[in-house]
């Protein structure tokens, strides 16, 4: 069974039934996003559609203040795994890079992705089996999700910087978000909006790891897990 790859196509490949693809440090910011994400939507969209008011006196009360700081404990979370993601670019395998390095002149890699496309909508039959990332699911990382993410991260510490106040490092930082987008409310509406974008990249997501999974001869969820792929004869 040929393996190909965007990154790895080395034939000598060919006769591997596991591949070591994803390192531990990759594995755990994946699942440590995963979480961060998952808090970051919940508790965002509590912020943009607060519950109804509770009774008695509001100093009873501190709800509102536990979903707040779940929500920047989240995206500090985010922020700072995201850095360390990048630090493990360079001096991680190979395939900790696939997500930055898209081999968007490679001829090959163009004619694999809209194989791709066309088998996630079921119009080929026959398997292309990846030790990486597939070009599709590649794509979608390097210029849906990442940017996105980083987006996010932007706008949140510009609209924190608002309540840490003038001369914190936040508004040093990123101070200048919110003149760019004219207004807080702006931010505010872009940030929400964008948020959509992640929330429309998981479902994708999520449909793209199952559907491998269960239709494909490769382990897909489970890699993610022991960091090997597994190739069935």
């Amino acid at each position: 069974m040929l393996l190909h790859n965007s990154v790895d196509t080395d034939p000598r490949n060919k006769d591997l039934k596991s591949i070591y693809i994803y390192e531990a440090p990759v594995r755990l910011w994946h699942w440590v996003m995963f979480i961060a994400i998952a808090v970051l939507i919940v508790t965002g969209l509590l912020i943009a559609y607060p519950p109804p008011s509770t009774n008695g006196e509001a100093s009873a009360h501190f709800m509102f203040g536990y979903i707040r700081f779940a929500h920047f404990t989240a995206g500090y979370t985010l922020a700072v795994s995201w850095l360390l993601r990048i630090y493990w670019a360079f001096v991680g395998n190979d395939y900790s890079r696939q997500l930055f390095l898209v081999p968007i002149f490679n001829r090959i890699w163009w004619q694999e992705f809209l194989y791709d496309v066309k088998s996630y909508l079921f119009l080929h039959v026959r398997e292309i089996k990846y030790s990486g990332h597939n070009p599709m699911a590649q794509a979608a990382m390097a210029f849906m999700f990442t940017p996105a993410a980083f987006f996010m991260m932007i706008t949140g510490f510009a609209m924190y910087s608002e309540g840490a106040g003038k001369g914190s490092w936040s508004d040093k930082v990123f101070g200048w978000v919110i003149p760019l987008f004219g207004q807080s409310q702006d931010v505010h509406t872009w940030h929400h909006l964008c948020m959509w974008v992640i929330v429309m990249f998981v479902i994708v997501h999520t449909y793209m790891v199952m559907r491998q999974d269960v239709t494909t001869r490769e382990s897909i969820v489970s890699t993610m897990v022991s960091g090997y792929r597994t190739f069935k004869d």
